[in-house]
């Protein structure tokens, strides 16, 4: 997994990411610019706009809280989504659909992290 462009300060996703869903750091590059973390085999990826926009010379769309979400998500998969969405809350990220039951049978709930980026949280639906 990746997460490319957030606009808070690297230090401030990765500390939330710790908090609401138990990431652990995994490398920061002493630039501050860049970060990973890992999770039971997954790895996500921070960069500040800046690393991005050196790497996008075209541009892109930088994540901001106060606009919609970008058309694509993180999706983390539990065995218990209220709590995860629960304790995603707490750490700060803002609540954007609340956990509900899908006609297929899977529950999911959708929170937006410090930088506007919107996660998905599931149960296997399989």
């Amino acid at each position: 997994m990746f997460c490319e462009g957030c606009n808070s300060p690297v230090f401030f996703g990765r500390s939330f990411y710790e908090k609401a869903f138990g990431f652990k750091k995994r490398f920061i590059h002493e630039n501050g610019l860049f970060a990973e973390m890992e999770m039971e085999g997954a790895a996500l990826h921070f960069a500040a706009n800046e690393a991005v926009k050196a790497n996008l010379p075209k541009g892109f769309q930088e994540n901001n809280p106060s606009n919609l979400p970008a058309g694509i998500e993180v999706c983390l998969v539990t065995d218990n989504v209220t709590d995860a969405f629960a304790k995603a809350i707490n750490a700060g990220a803002v609540a954007y659909t609340e956990p509900k039951v899908m006609f297929w049978g899977q529950t999911i709930a959708y929170v937006r992290d410090l930088d506007g980026i919107l996660i998905e949280i599931g149960n296997s639906s399989w």
